[in-house]
């Protein structure tokens, strides 16, 4: 079976493609093809064995000129577990002043990924 990618690790954007075979026992890499990179086979291997996302959001902020406070994963973590994540997330909110980098979760649902803010928010009034 024939398996269709873009890759997503740099501007490339390689079209791959990827011969598998599937098994009761599992899959079966045959080919890939595509890749003008070494990177891109990664990329393919790692999205047929154990797809990963990273999550970029924003969480509330009190008190802040703005109302939003931008946060992403410091790692991806499955795919499968992005809304479980994003739920996590939702439960956060944070009072101003926020400073860029501060770690808001730690090791989000057990995986070696923090969630952490991305940008700076001073106190004061919210702007309009």
């Amino acid at each position: 079976m024939m398996k269709e990618f873009t890759c997503i690790i740099c501007p490339n954007g390689c079209e791959i493609s990827a011969d598998i075979e599937i098994k009761e026992s599992g899959g079966l890499i045959r080919s890939i093809d595509g890749a003008l990179c070494p990177r891109g086979e990664i990329y393919v291997k790692q999205e047929l064995i154990d797809p990963r996302r990273n999550i970029a959001t924003s969480v509330l902020v009190k008190g802040g000129i703005l109302p939003l406070a931008s946060v992403r994963l410091t790692n991806p973590i499955p795919k499968a577990r992005i809304f479980d994540a994003m739920e996590e997330i939702k439960k956060c909110s944070l009072t101003a002043p926020v400073t860029a980098g501060t770690v808001i979760v730690e090791n989000i649902l057990g995986y070696d990924a923090d969630v952490i803010v991305t940008k700076s928010v001073p106190a004061g009034e919210l702007q309009k």
